[in-house]
C-alpha cells in the first residue's frame, strides 16, 4: 500500500513538479508589470495607440494561456479538451466576425433624429448652447404648427 505523501508527490512530478508553478507565478508577476507600465505618460508619448492596443492584448492572452493551462492543469489533460475548445472558439469568431460590420455600419441607416441627437463628441458648452437655442426653435417651428 503506497503512502498519502508519496501519491502526491507523484501527482506533483506528473505536473512537471512545485518548480513550474513557480516559474509560472514569476512569467506572471513580469507580464503584469509590463501591462502596468503602459499607463505612464513616458509610455503613451513614445508609443502610438495601435500598437500599445495590440500589445496589451498580446500580454493579456499570454497571461490567460498560462493560468489555463498551468493552474487550470489543461497542459497535461487528455486531448478531449480540443474537441471542446475548437468549436467554440470557431462559434466566437463568428460571432465577432457577424458582428462587428453591424456595430461598424450602424449610423448609415440610421434615422435622422437619431444622427441628430446621437453624441458624436463630448459635449462643450458652446454645443450646449447651440443645443439650447436649437431645442427653443423647434419648440417655435412646433408650437407654430398647431
Amino acid at each position: 500500500m503506497t503512502d498519502i505523501n508519496t501519491e502526491h508527490h507523484e501527482e506533483h512530478e506528473h505536473h512537471g513538479g512545485v518548480g513550474i508553478y513557480w516559474l509560472v507565478f514569476g512569467a506572471l508577476v513580469v507580464l503584469t508589470t509590463m501591462s502596468f507600465l503602459t499607463y505612464f505618460d513616458f509610455w503613451r508619448e513614445h508609443v502610438p495607440v495601435q500598437v500599445s492596443r495590440s500589445f496589451m492584448m498580446a500580454v493579456s492572452c499570454t497571461k490567460a494561456m498560462l493560468v489555463i493551462m498551468f493552474f487550470m492543469h489543461l497542459k497535461w489533460e487528455a486531448n478531449w479538451k480540443w474537441v471542446l475548445t475548437v468549436p467554440a472558439s470557431i462559434m466566437s469568431a463568428i460571432l465577432i466576425f457577424a458582428l462587428v460590420p453591424d456595430i461598424g455600419f450602424r449610423m448609415r441607416y440610421a434615422s435622422y433624429d437619431r444622427l441628430i441627437y446621437a453624441a458624436a463628441e463630448p459635449a462643450t458648452e458652446d454645443s450646449e448652447h447651440a443645443a439650447e437655442s436649437h431645442g427653443d426653435s423647434t419648440a417655435d417651428s412646433h408650437g407654430a404648427d398647431h
